[in-house]
């Protein structure tokens, strides 16, 4: 779905009117009418002056990418004024928003979907319909509803075209809706759209723990006879064997590609690719006949908190390419999936999402929560995916820090910085002791040397004593 009806452009110039109305509208309304009396030309003033305040009174919290960079690019602003709604749109206020792999590449400049900055990213959020537009005859006021857009939604309040909302199930948390629509439509449309998944077929699932390695797993079990093949560090395996995954690989400590062909000589069905660079080379190799390589990201990308150019460069020139005559004689296909450029195919994206909705309720696919920050924490939530410390899915809530906590955030600060410190004298005491063991050892190499030296000294003697 997209952002493009309510980018964050159009929610600053609302903004900028709001805050431009309350000077133009006393000179219409306080304009008397021919007939009008002083009493009546007095009171117009005062109603004026009551509206003005109610205007500027609206305001709500909203995470704003300031730039591109570190965590520390995204801020948390105040927006003032109530936006506007067009025809087909809906006031949403927000209850939770989802954190996605895209973001984070927002963040550093490298996903191509999100405008420039100053705007406010977030593809997918839950929340309560408050406000509905012309024309708008699915939604109504006090609907919970989950929201999937380009961009726009880590906010308190979102206006948003009714077709990209779908209303929660009975039981659905605002945490679980908000962690749904990116990562089940991307894993659904990937698996049945692309992948034509059937019983006694083998899957690769790359980052099986994150929000679309768990998604994709869950769906899988929902063919019979599926093999999952899944990479993650050994620390969650447990987790994603007992969510469905079948052989669990440690992409850490070995070659998945080794792992892989020796449980399935053949290869395998289908590969999910979201790593890009050389990892798309090595999926496609390790596709059977018949088989089907699906790319839709370049995780291998992200180094770092901010944009790294050596690893942009290495994904580019690793980059894969391939002649239509070696997919041909190869018997393979390679298909390309991007869920920001779904944006005008509403049916397409209704379909898969009432697909997953369906199951859901049937108890076959259910999201699961890794961590939920208040958005004054959003640098710490980016932080513990992109270093990939996570199981499941990242949420932001809008729901606001309690006094407690904002006072235990400095220590919490204090308490990092300590162990950065504690990490540089760590670092340093290994240094030293490196150079330390090496002066032993150049120590050693010069021992005998001296032994040598002494040696010859002694043969040289005799011959002195001939002179």
């Amino acid at each position: 779905m997209s952002g493009e009806d309510a980018p964050a452009q159009q929610q600053n110039a609302v903004d900028q009117k709001q805050e431009t109305k309350p000077t133009e509208e006393p000179k219409s309304e306080t304009e008397p009418a021919p007939a009008a009396g002083a009493a009546e030309a007095a009171a117009t003033p005062a109603a004026t002056t009551e509206k003005v305040p109610e205007e500027e009174a609206f305001t709500y919290r909203a995470l704003v990418l300031t730039g591109y960079g570190g965590y520390d690019k995204v801020k948390l602003q105040v927006k003032k004024g109530k936006p506007a709604l067009k025809a087909g749109e809906i006031q949403v206020r927000v209850k939770a928003c989802g954190l996605n792999f895209a973001d984070l590449m927002a963040r550093q400049g490298l996903y191509d979907r999100l405008p420039s900055p100053p705007v406010t990213p977030g593809m997918e959020c839950s929340g309560v319909v408050e406000a509905v537009g012309e024309e708008v005859t699915d939604r109504k006021v006090g609907d919970k509803v989950m929201v999937l857009n380009r961009f726009g939604l880590w906010q308190e309040v979102a206006v948003v075209p009714a077709s990209h909302t779908f209303l929660i199930p009975d039981g659905m948390s605002f945490e679980e809706a908000a962690a749904l629509p990116v990562n089940y439509i991307t894993a659904y449309l990937m698996l049945f759209d692309f992948g034509n998944l059937r019983p006694n077929q083998s899957v690769l699932i790359h980052a099986a723990a994150g929000g679309v390695g768990i998604a994709a797993t869950q769906l899988c079990k929902t063919v019979k006879d599926v093999t999952v093949f899944g990479t993650a560090s050994a620390s969650k395996h447990e987790t994603i064997t007992q969510g469905g995954v079948t052989h669990p690989i440690d992409y850490r400590t070995k070659d998945y590609v080794d792992e892989v062909r020796k449980i399935s000589p053949k290869g395998l069905d289908i590969v999910l690719d979201p790593l890009g660079g050389s990892d798309t080379h090595k999926a496609y190799n390790l596709l059977k006949p018949m088989g089907k390589l699906i790319t839709y990201g370049a995780a291998n990308m992200l180094a770092g908190q901010k944009k790294n150019l050596i690893a942009v460069a290495k994904n580019w020139y690793h980059q894969f390419s391939i002649h239509t005559l070696s997919l041909i004689q190869g018997n393979k296909s390679v298909c390309g999936f991007h869920l920001g450029y779904l944006d005008g195919e509403v049916d397409l994206i209704c379909h898969a999402m009432n697909t997953i909705l369906d199951l859901y309720k049937e108890g076959k696919v259910k999201p699961h929560i890794d961590s939920t920050w208040h958005l004054e924490q959003v640098g710490d939530a980016m932080r513990k995916m992109q270093e990939r410390n996570n199981i499941g899915k990242v949420i932001l809530t809008t729901e606001p820090m309690p006094e407690e906590e904002k006072k235990e955030e400095p220590k919490k600060e204090d308490k990092k910085e300590d162990k950065k410190k504690e990490d540089k004298k760590k670092d340093d005491k290994k240094k030293d002791d490196g150079k330390k063991e090496e002066k032993k050892d150049d120590k050693k190499k010069e021992e005998p040397k001296k032994e040598e030296k002494k040696e010859e000294e002694k043969k040289e003697e005799p011959k002195k004593e001939e002179k």
